[in-house]
């Protein structure tokens, strides 16, 4: 047996190499990293006006209480370090400014309900959802608006939560710390249960919690090192820049943290439709070359890719393999592969949990 046919059968029987390659060899299969730059695309169009309509309306709604004003915004744009520091110290420039409330609101209609139909694409395409179990354009946009509510008011949350961290140090220095990890405890939970939620409302398939929590706190942990990131980069790099450098920083920063944010999102879905699905263990040699004996975890992902395809419910749609054309690399010895998608006589029918959802 060779090297390679041995580090394949070592990584088809540990998890802790296995699975990890089955996620990067689906998120290579999905094109995740276009789908990122698409998310990417629209939360830059969006971000900006968004957080400018944010900071217009609670402007003209705490112009009464400068101090609460100034705590509130600090929380909020505290969530967007790159851009939302920039906003903070430029809060005169259009305060109760009609104009610019009025671009924020169309801006970030149109780059919000862009982001939530790429988000649905990219989240359909990785949980293997057909295309004719896909909602139709205007129930996509209804689902969208679901996604936007609960992004608003998962920023509500934590905003408050920000807040309340900011009035900690009143209480002293050992309560002040107790109160800021509690806080951030209470964020990655947060955090965790909004991809749960936007998971669910976005993607056609029924997806148990059981297997999602895992890799849900994992990118809410993922999520808070990036914000704490962009602190640290809006405050050693952009700090004392020229006005030309900081200005290009700041793009480069904020679409560098987008793509970021994107590629921490979506790759929490491929982890979950890697489990959900039950796409491990995966061959080795699979994404390289035809000659390879591939594994119960290549079947069902290779027929989930054609299945996806299908534009309509009457459309049927088989996966057939035949042996490879030379012996394969890893030294297998291919097995006879079953002529259908989800034929029980291949011995791993299609995971019950995955089904797309009806209705």
């Amino acid at each position: 047996m060779g090297v390679l046919a041995r580090l394949d059968d070592y990584q088809r029987r540990h998890r802790w190499t296995g699975f990890p390659l089955a996620v990067a060899y689906k998120f290579f299969d999905d094109q995740a990293a276009y789908l990122t730059a698409l998310l990417t695309y629209y939360g830059f169009v969006s971000l900006f006006p968004l957080l400018l309509f944010l900071v217009a309306l609670l402007g003209t709604l705490l112009s009464g209480n400068p101090q609460l004003q100034h705590a509130v915004l600090n929380s909020a744009l505290g969530e967007f370090p790159v851009i939302g520091d920039q906003l903070g110290h430029n809060i005169h420039s259009f305060h109760g400014n009609g104009f610019a409330l009025g671009v924020g609101v169309v801006g970030s209609l149109y780059g919000a309900l862009g982001i939530a139909q790429a988000a649905q694409l990219a989240l359909n395409k990785i949980f293997a959802v057909p295309r004719h179990a896909r909602p139709d354009p205007f129930r996509s946009r209804l689902k969208g608006l679901k996604f936007l509510s609960l992004l608003a008011l998962g920023l509500l949350v934590t905003t408050a939560l920000s807040a309340g961290e900011s009035q900690a140090s009143v209480f002293g220095t050992r309560l002040a710390v107790g109160l800021r990890l509690a806080a951030a405890a209470t964020a990655v939970v947060l955090n965790a249960g909004l991809l749960m939620l936007s998971y669910r409302i976005l993607a056609r398939r029924r997806l148990p919690v059981r297997l999602m929590y895992g890799p849900a706190l994992g990118g809410a942990c993922a999520w808070q090192v990036l914000q704490w990131g962009g602190s640290y980069y809006v405050g050693h790099v952009l700090k004392g820049a020229t006005a030309t450098y900081g200005l290009f920083g700041i793009v480069l920063g904020l679409i560098a943290w987008l793509y970021l944010g994107a590629f921490v999102y979506l790759t929490t879905a491929e982890i979950c439709a890697v489990r959900c699905l039950h796409l491990w263990p995966r061959s080795l040699l699979s994404p390289f070359t035809d000659r390879v004996h591939l594994s119960p975890g290549d079947l069902r992902a290779y027929r989930s890719y054609a299945a996806t395809e299908s534009f309509k419910g009457f459309e049927k749609i088989t996966v057939h393999f035949d042996h490879p054309p030379h012996p394969p690399l890893d030294g297998g010895t291919p097995e006879s592969h079953p002529p259908s998608d989800g034929d029980p006589k291949d011995g791993h029918p299609p995971p019950e949990d995955g089904t797309p959802e009806s209705g």
